[in-house]
C-alpha cells in the first residue's frame, strides 16, 4: 500500500471569500479579502482576479492595510505569522512569526510599528478565551523575523473581529462581548466597562454582536441581536454615559461602518438590505435592498468612494458611494447540504451543484470563479422559515454536455410529494441550457437516482431514472419532428421492475450496452438495445447503495456497496462474485479516463481514502484522516493539461483531479508538491531585468531593436529604422491583455506611439534616390543581359580551365545597392585635397 508521501489535502477553488472583512484599497481600484490559506487581490472594476498571495499554511483569519504605506497589506492566519504584501505587484516582503493561532489584526497609525491581534490564552474552566495582544514588529532586513515583544491590552474579548474597533485617532479602542462594553484609553491606560441587562421590557435581545467607532468624535456604535442600533456618548466617564437608540433591522445587526468622514453610518443583517444613516440626523436614511444572501461584513474604501458587502451566499457586492451597485464578486455558493451529486460539465468544464435556491451553479475550477447560475425551479424564493418550496435534489448530463437531466421536489404538509422532471437542452446562440421537456410526476415517489447513458457512439440518449415506487423508467430523446416549430421531445420508453422490490442505484456501462440497477439486495443487468433482463448478481445480505462499472482494461467488472459495509467486484464475463472485503465506504467513484476508483470510508469520526483498481488487490494509494466527518460529495474533473508524475504514489491524479465536499461544506481537492510549487512560483512577480527572457512588454519598450543594431551593425547602413511589423507579437498582446493588468496608459502611450513613428530625415530626397536606383537597376540590367549572350561561351572555356579553383561567392541584392551608391558619390573633395 502506497501512503501519501507528497500528495496533500488543500483548499484549491471556491474556498470562502465572506469570511473575513475585504478590504479596498486607497485609490478604490482593488479589493482584497480572504479566501482559504490565500489573499485574492480582485479588481473593482473588471471583478477579475489580479493576484493570489499564496504562503500561508493555515487559513487566513484577517487584513489589514497597513497605515504608514498604502501600498502594501497585512494579512494574519491560523498558523500563527503575520504576513507583509505589496499587493499592487503580489510580492511577499516580510513574514512575523507571532508564535500562536491569530483570530483578528487591528491597527491605528498612532501606533507606529504596533499591530493589535486576537489571541488565545489559557483559562482555568477549560473552555477557549480570547485576548487582544499588542505585537511590536521590530525593524530588520530580514525576510523572516519573529515578534517577540507582546503585550496584553485586554483580556477578554469576543472572537468575533466586528466586535472590536478602534476610536477617534487611535485614542481609544471598543471591545463587545456578549451584554458588557468595554473601551480602553490609551493615554490613560484604563478600561471603563458597560453593561446591558439580557432583556428588556418588550421582549428584545441586548446582547452586542458588532462595534463601529467614529473616525473623528467621541462616538460609538453598537449592534445588537434584536436589531437596535445604539451610539454610545461620554463614555470617557463611568456614571454620564449616554446612549441614542436607532432601529429599523428586524434581526440581528451583523456589521456597522462609519464613512471615512464620518457622516454616515453603514448597517446590515439578515435582510440582505444595506441601510445608511446620517450622523446627527438618523431620521434621514438611504435603503439598498436586494442585495442577496444576508449580509455579513461592511466596509468603506479610505476615500469613501466605494462601499462593499460580504453576504451569506459567499459573495462581495461593491456598491458607490451613491448607493448604487457597481459590481458583484460570486464565489462557490455553499449552503447547508448539496442535494445532487458534484457534476463536471463536458462542455465548459465547470463544478455545477446546488447553487441559490432553485439554481444550479456553475463554477469554473481553474479560474476559482462562478461562470453562472441556471434557474431550474423558475418561480420566485420566499424568504420565509417554515414554508416548503421546490428543491433541486436531482441533476445528470450527457456525454457530450448537450442534454441536462434535473429532478424538482416539494414536499408539503398533509400534502402529496410533488414531482417535476426536466430536460435541458443546450442552445449554442445563447450558450445556456433552455427548458426542452418538463415531465409532472414522473414516478409516483420519490426519485433514489438518475443516469444517462454516456456512451459516445451511442445513436439514441436515454436517461433512466429510479424510484421508490418500485419502478425504473427508460426516457428516450425522439427526433426533431418534419415541422419547423417542433424540437425535438422526451418520452418513456420503458418501464421496468423486480419482483416488487425498490430500485435504489442505477450506472450504465462505458460503452452503453449494459445498465445494471440495484433492487435492495439484487443487482440486475439490463440490456438498454433490447430492455431484456441479462442476468442477477447476488451477495451477502445488505442492500446494494453504490454501484459503478470499472473502465478500459477493467470494463468487465462491477462494483458495489453495501448496507452492511462491503465492497463487492463481479466478474461480468463469469457472472460470479470476484473479490469482497469489508470496508464502511460512504462513498465510491470512478475516474472517467482511467481504471483508478476512490473509495471515501468513515472511520473512528474521519474520512480515509483508498485508491485502487478492480483487478488489482493492492491499493494504489491510501490517505489516512482526509477530512473529519463523512465526505458528502466528490467527482473526478478532468484536467486541462496531463500531468507527468513518474511517482507511483501520484500517477492516479496525472489525468483528473479529485474534488470532495466536507461535511462543513468545504471544498478541497488532492495536490502533488510538484502542482504546489508551480503555483508558487506563478504567484511570484519578478522585476524584468535584462536577464528575464523577453517577454511581450519587453518587446513593446524596444529592447529587440537594440539587440538586432549589437549583432548586425551593417543593417544600420541599408536602413535607419526597423519598422515594427503591423502584426506584431507585442501589439497582439498589448490589445488582449485585460485592462486591469497592463500599467497605466499615460505610462505606455509616449512609449508605444514613439515607437510607431518613422524617422523624417530628408524623406523626399530618400524617395528621389530610390527612382534613380530604380532606373538604373533596369538599364543595368539589360546591359547584363546583351552582355550575357556574348560571354556564355568564353566564360564555360575559363570554368573548364579553372574548375580548381574556388569560385568568389555572388554578391547579394543590398551589397549590390550599395556599391552602386558608393559609385555615385562625389569625390571631388579627395581630389582637391590631394592636390594641395
Amino acid at each position: 500500500m502506497v501512503e501519501h508521501g507528497d500528495i496533500r489535502v488543500v483548499h484549491r477553488g471556491g474556498s470562502k471569500i465572506n469570511f473575513r472583512d475585504p478590504v479596498i484599497s486607497h485609490d478604490s481600484r482593488l479589493l482584497l479579502c480572504a479566501s482559504g490559506e490565500c489573499v485574492k487581490v480582485f479588481s473593482t472594476s473588471t471583478e477579475e482576479c489580479v493576484h493570489d498571495l499564496r504562503g500561508h499554511t493555515g487559513l487566513v483569519t484577517g487584513l489589514l492595510l497597513k497605515p504608514s504605506n498604502h501600498l502594501q497589506v497585512y494579512s494574519c492566519s491560523a498558523d500563527g505569522t503575520v504576513r507583509l504584501w505589496d499587493f499592487t505587484d503580489g510580492i511577499l516582503i516580510k513574514t512575523y512569526v507571532i508564535g500562536c493561532p491569530i483570530y483578528s489584526i487591528y491597527a491605528s497609525a498612532n501606533h507606529v510599528g504596533v499591530i493589535f491581534v486576537v489571541t488565545t490564552t489559557p483559562s482555568d474552566r477549560g473552555s477557549e478565551l480570547f485576548q487582544l495582544v499588542a505585537a511590536h514588529l521590530p525593524q530588520s532586513g530580514d525576510q523572516l523575523v519573529e515578534a517577540r515583544e507582546l503585550s496584553a491590552v485586554i483580556v477578554d474579548v469576543s472572537s468575533n473581529p466586528a466586535a472590536i474597533a478602534f476610536g477617534k485617532e487611535g485614542e481609544f479602542i471598543a471591545s463587545a462581548k456578549r451584554l458588557q462594553l468595554e473601551v480602553y484609553f490609551f493615554k490613560k491606560q484604563k478600561s471603563y466597562r458597560f453593561f446591558l441587562k439580557e432583556d428588556n421590557k418588550k421582549g428584545g435581545r441586548n446582547t452586542f454582536t458588532c462595534v463601529a467607532c467614529h473616525p473623528t468624535d467621541d462616538c460609538i456604535a453598537t449592534g445588537h441581536e434584536d436589531g437596535k442600533i445604539r451610539l454610545w456618548r461620554n463614555f470617557n466617564q463611568k456614571k454620564e454615559y449616554t446612549y441614542s437608540t436607532l432601529h429599523w433591522h428586524h434581526n440581528a445587526v451583523s456589521s456597522l461602518c462609519f464613512t471615512p468622514e464620518g457622516t454616515n453610518l453603514l448597517s446590515g443583517g439578515v435582510e440582505s438590505v444595506l441601510v445608511q444613516w446620517r450622523y446627527n440626523q438618523e431620521s434621514q436614511k438611504d435603503f439598498l435592498p436586494r442585495l442577496g444572501g444576508a449580509i455579513t461584513h461592511i466596509n468603506v474604501s479610505p476615500d469613501g468612494a466605494l462601499f462593499c458587502t460580504s453576504h451569506s451566499d459567499n459573495k462581495i457586492t461593491i456598491i458607490q458611494s451613491c448607493v448604487k451597485v457597481s459590481a458583484v464578486i460570486q464565489g462557490l455558493v455553499q449552503g447547508d447540504s448539496v442535494k445532487t451529486d458534484l457534476m463536471v460539465d463536458p462542455r465548459s468544464k465547470a463544478l455545477v451543484l446546488n447553487g441559490k435556491p432553485g439554481h444550479l451553479q456553475f463554477y469554473s475550477l481553474q479560474r476559482d470563479k462562478l461562470l453562472y447560475n441556471l434557474d431550474i425551479v423558475q418561480q420566485e424564493y420566499i424568504h420565509e422559515e417554515g414554508l416548503q418550496q421546490f428543491e433541486v435534489v436531482k441533476a445528470a448530463f450527457n456525454a457530450s454536455g448537450n442534454w441536462l437531466a434535473t429532478v424538482e421536489e416539494r414536499q408539503q404538509k398533509a400534502a402529496e410529494l410533488e414531482l417535476n422532471l426536466k430536460l435541458w437542452e443546450f442552445d449554442e446562440q445563447t450558450q445556456s441550457f433552455v427548458l426542452n421537456t418538463t415531465i409532472s410526476a414522473p414516478h409516483e415517489a420519490r426519485i433514489t437516482a438518475m443516469s444517462f447513458c454516456l456512451a459516445a457512439d451511442s445513436q439514441t440518449t436515454v436517461l433512466v431514472s429510479t424510484s421508490k415506487d418500485r419502478h425504473f423508467k427508460a426516457w428516450q430523446l425522439n427526433a426533431a419532428a418534419h415541422t419547423e416549430d417542433e424540437g425535438p421531445s422526451w418520452s418513456c420508453e420503458f418501464v421496468g421492475a423486480y419482483h416488487g422490490l425498490v430500485p435504489e442505484c442505477c450506472c450504465f456501462s462505458a460503452d452503453g450496452s449494459l445498465l445494471a440497477v440495484s433492487f435492495q439486495e439484487v443487482v440486475t443487468v439490463w440490456s438498454p438495445s433490447t430492455w431484456e433482463l441479462l442476468t442477477t448478481l447476488s451477495q451477502p445480505p445488505g442492500a446494494v447503495r453504490d454501484l459503478c462499472f470499472g473502465r478500459l482494461s477493467c470494463s468487465k467488472y462491477l462494483l458495489g456497496t453495501t448496507g452492511n459495509n462491503l465492497l463487492c467486484c463481479w466478474n461480468l464475463l463469469t457472472c460470479s462474485l470476484e473479490w469482497s472485503t469489508v470496508m464502511d465506504i460512504s462513498l465510491l467513484l470512478a475516474d472517467p479516463l482511467s481504471e483508478d476508483m476512490a473509495a471515501f470510508c468513515c472511520q473512528d469520526g474521519c474520512t480515509d481514502l483508498f485508491v485502487f483498481k478492480p483487478n488489482e488487490p493492492r491499493p494504489l494509494f491510501s490517505h489516512k484522516a482526509v477530512c473529519s466527518g463523512k465526505v458528502a460529495r466528490a467527482v473526478f474533473a478532468p484536467r486541462e493539461e496531463m500531468l507527468e508524475s513518474c511517482v507511483e504514489s501520484s500517477q492516479w491524479l496525472n489525468r483528473s483531479q479529485l474534488y470532495f465536499l466536507t461535511q462543513y461544506m468545504d471544498l478541497m481537492t488532492f495536490s502533488t508538491k510538484a502542482e504546489e510549487e508551480q503555483l508558487m512560483a506563478s504567484s511570484k512577480q519578478l522585476v524584468i531585468d535584462d536577464s528575464v527572457a523577453m517577454t511581450p512588454f519587453c518587446l513593446l519598450l524596444g529592447k529587440h531593436r537594440r539587440q538586432q543594431e549589437n549583432e548586425d551593425p551593417l543593417s544600420s547602413l541599408t536602413a535607419e529604422r526597423t519598422p515594427l511589423p503591423q502584426g506584431s507579437a507585442a501589439i497582439k498582446e498589448l490589445l488582449q491583455t485585460p485592462a486591469h493588468v497592463l500599467p497605466s496608459t499615460s505610462f505606455l502611450c509616449s512609449m508605444f506611439v514613439r515607437s510607431l513613428l518613422i524617422s523624417v530625415t530628408d524623406s523626399r530626397e530618400e524617395d528621389k534616390q530610390v527612382k534613380e536606383e530604380m532606373e538604373s537597376e533596369k538599364e543595368e540590367e539589360d546591359s547584363e543581359g546583351e552582355m550575357e549572350s556574348s560571354t556564355s561561351r568564353p566564360e564555360a572555356a575559363a570554368q573548364g580551365g579553372q574548375a580548381s579553383e574556388s569560385v568568389a561567392p555572388p554578391l547579394t541584392r543590398a551589397q549590390v545597392r550599395e556599391l552602386r551608391r558608393v559609385k555615385k558619390l562625389d569625390h571631388s573633395w579627395l581630389s582637391d585635397i590631394l592636390h594641395t
